[in-house]
């Protein structure tokens, strides 16, 4: 007779499991905290426990009758060897030999747990991308599960779970009720999970997406284009820490991928850095990353490509760190919030220039138009130059920089400070002038959102279309927001980091 656990859940695993197994199982630990059962033919059976013990169990050791009497019960093994058992959350994993006959299982416990992310509530309820890390048997899954259960029941949101292996929702074709009202697309094999993802927003029409293990190029990619159309997306990847994702190559794209730049001299010079340098590639596809250091402690980056510039210039971002004790209280310790280093040129400017009226800008070589603009949207105290002598700074381009040229001399009589950027493009001359001007996240995404309802008010004048300055994915859909509000008609053009809003007239018209 087999020996039964009081938990219903952890019964339907244990009824396709050998009852001799089960019942030195039970004799030995308590089975709430039972996590794996190991399978291998010709061994020892093996039980794994959350408390990081492990039991041999006694006995016979495993034989193919054993193997078999599982395999005959659970679910059919699909291409990534895992299977399921109807309605219920455990996983079954084949190890199989050279000829496709399975010779190990591991026989995984699945739960759904209530209440599993109270500590991180917030962030989930925030609508930003987000992004949890984590060793495996940590609870990414499961926290996945009761974010779909929680945004579709209590926040009656469109959630699309895209279940790749059948392990956030169970097996079968009706999905466990762990997950709430949210829909649940599965995946016929792993290397499609990139595709379903994309079929999900484009047929389904889902407020929020969620996905577990982010693992190729092609599902880095899906979830920017999910990103890019205005849903909210909460993943897991591969990895340990943050660090652990820039330094990877296939997922790196999720939080902005790194480049090779080099530097000009004066501008190495100015950095007191090497001329060839790291830095962010574009802005990541994910807004928040939590990495799952134990089971109920998380380091929380609140701002992905904040935290990322800080590790490409050497330095350790430090997260929130949030813990919940034995007790039960949520212990909260904030970020430490990085104090830029100035070199003393850039602390002096600062200090004459509080006493100063607008700065004079001088551009050689610069869009006018485009510097204006510029500095409306930002709200920023500095007006444009007709002449060098009205100026308090140039600003031009590299091709016009060197120290032969006319405007390089006269500015260097006149004593006034030349800048450089790249090129004479407006996400050059803004990230220049959020430099400069020490301009905060915060201003800065209110000065986009200012942007865009300028630029309405502009094509409902001029009945022409308008591209506005290029934004990270989170602030693009939110500018593609205030579009649609509007009655107008808009869409992200370009490539990172140079992706874009154009803003068309009316819904008919393109």
């Amino acid at each position: 007779m087999k020996v039964k656990a009081k938990d219903p859940d952890i019964s339907a695993l244990l009824d396709v499991i050998p009852g001799k197994i089960v019942a030195a199982v039970e004799a030995t630990v308590d089975f709430a905290k039972l996590i794996e059962v190991v399978l291998d033919l010709g061994k020892q059976p093996e039980a794994r426990f959350s408390n990081e013990k492990v039991i041999y169990i006694k006995g016979s050791p495993v034989t193919q009758a054993d193997i078999d009497y599982v395999t005959s019960k659970t679910g059919q093994f699909t291409s990534d060897n895992r299977a399921g058992i109807e309605r219920t959350l455990h996983r079954i994993s084949a190890i199989r030999n050279r000829v496709g006959k399975i010779i190990g299982l591991t026989c995984r416990v699945g739960r759904s747990i209530i209440g599993t992310i109270d500590i991180i509530r917030d962030v989930v309820e925030s609508g930003k991308n987000t992004l949890f890390l984590g060793p495996p048997g940590i609870g990414k899954t499961t926290k996945l599960r009761e974010a779909a259960r929680v945004l579709s029941e209590q926040f009656e949101k469109r959630v699309i779970v895209v279940d790749t292996s059948n392990e956030i929702a169970g097996d079968g074709d009706i999905p466990h009720p762990g997950i709430g009202r949210a829909r649940r697309m599965q995946v016929p094999s792993p290397d499609r999970q990139h595709a379903v993802m994309i079929e999900a927003v484009e047929n389904h029409m889902p407020e929020v997406v969620i996905v577990d293990e982010i693992g190729t190029e092609a599902e880095a990619q899906a979830c920017r284009t999910i990103a890019e159309r205005g849903v909210q997306l909460i993943a897991t990847a591969h990895g340990v820490t943050l660090d652990n994702l820039v330094s990877n190559p296939t997922l790196s794209d999720l939080v902005g991928g790194v480049q090779t730049v080099i530097l000009g001299d004066e501008e190495a010079k100015r950095r007191h850095t090497q001329k060839a340098i790291l830095e962010r590639k574009a802005p990541p596809t994910f807004d928040i990353l939590i990495e799952i250091q134990e089971r109920d402690k998380f380091a929380i980056y609140h701002d992905v490509a904040k935290a990322v510039d800080t590790l490409l210039r050497g330095k350790v971002p430090t997260p929130e760190i949030r813990v919940r004790s034995k007790e039960g209280k949520i212990e909260i310790q904030p970020a430490k919030e990085e104090i830029p280093e100035l070199t003393p040129e850039e602390a002096e400017r600062i200090i004459e220039e509080k006493d100063k009226g607008p700065l004079c800008i001088y551009p050689f070589g610069i869009n006018r138009g485009e510097l204006e603009r510029s500095l409306r949207v930002l709200g920023i105290p500095a007006v444009t130059a007709n002449n060098l002598d009205e100026a308090d700074m140039v600003l031009t381009v590299k091709s016009k920089a060197r120290p032969t040229t006319k405007i390089m001399q006269s500015a260097e009589e006149r004593n006034i400070p030349v800048h450089v950027i790249k090129k004479n493009v407006s996400n050059a001359i803004m990230k220049f002038l959020k430099f400069y001007f020490k301009v905060s996240r915060e201003e800065s995404d209110e000065a986009a959102l200012l942007e865009v309802e300028t630029a309405i008010s502009q094509v409902r004048q001029t009945k022409r279309a308008i591209d506005i300055n290029p934004q990270n994915a989170y602030i693009r859909r939110l500018q593609h927001q205030k579009v649609q509000e509007s009655g107008l008609e808009s869409e992200s053009i370009g490539e990172d980091p140079r992706r874009r809003l154009r803003i068309y007239p009316q819904k008919s018209g393109r």
